[in-house]
């Protein structure tokens, strides 16, 4: 029989790859998870892997909320609690931020100034609201665990499947800040974000509508150009505001699909 060898690369390059997916949980959830430092750009090829966790979390609190007699739309709206509950409301956070700097009067300077603020304005709240209500009546159009269950996943896991790319080729608006501090993924990192997005969505939704609701997902890079125009670049709250509206698209091409083969 031939002697079993250990390889040290493959098992280093094991830990490695375990470090960051940890770091990205770590990072965009509130999850208690064991302390792991690195490169939080090298470890956004795991961010939809943190959104397919995300959004099991939200898919158990839908089932658990059917399983009690609720309604289709209150077990919705409580699985959109579980999983702002699960992020710490991240990206909500920047959804309302990045709406209340578009909705300032002023240059780029005025308008990031305003999104630092800690207070929440009009422009802020009316966002969160519409981005909350669109994703709850999403959820309860869709019907039961079987329809609500993957779709979570799927939105979750494809909406943050993008801020890799967005991060790898944004510029920045400011000299500081999370943009920053996060660097830029390698194209490789960016690509594998795409592609493991991509996958999950099939995986949970079928080809058909696994493609359509991953098409339906690039409209969260449209907030990209605005950002460049208004601010002269990314922040972290833009990244949030990509990560929400890509999950909305996502759900409601899922609505509008529903009655496709092959779910």
């Amino acid at each position: 029989m031939p002697e079993e060898t250990n390889n040290p690369e493959t098992s280093f390059a094991s830990r490695s790859r375990l470090g960051e997916l940890r770091l990205a949980i770590g990072f965009l959830t509130r999850l208690p998870v064991a302390a792991a430092t690195g490169d939080l750009a090298s470890a956004g090829w795991a961010f939809p892997l943190v959104g397919l966790l995300v959004g099991a979390i939200a898919s158990l609190v839908y089932w658990f909320a059917i399983q009690l007699g609720l309604t289709a739309l209150i077990a919705a709206a409580l699985a959109v609690a579980g999983g702002m509950l699960a992020t710490g409301a991240l990206h909500e956070d920047g959804l309302a931020d990045f709406a209340d700097g578009l909705g300032v009067r002023g240059g780029a300077s005025e308008k990031l100034a305003a999104m630092r603020a800690s207070g929440i304005g009009s422009f802020g709240v009316l966002a969160l609201i519409f981005g909350v209500l669109l994703r709850v009546l999403a959820l309860a159009a869709l019907i039961g665990p079987a329809g609500v269950g993957p779709a979570l996943i799927g939105a979750h896991a494809g909406a943050r499947a993008l801020l890799p790319w967005a991060m790898k080729h944004e510029p920045r608006a400011r000299v500081d800040g999370l943009a920053v501090s996060a660097g830029r993924p390698g194209q490789g990192t960016a690509l594998a974000a795409l592609l493991i997005g991509l996958a999950i969505l099939i995986l949970t939704m079928g080809a058909s509508r696994g493609v359509i609701a991953a098409l339906a997902a690039l409209l969260g890079l449209a907030l990209l150009p605005l950002a460049r125009r208004q601010l002269g670049g990314i922040t972290g709250d833009v990244l949030g505001a990509v990560e929400q509206l890509a999950e909305i698209a996502i759900l409601l091409a899922l609505v509008a699909t529903r009655s496709l083969v092959g779910r």
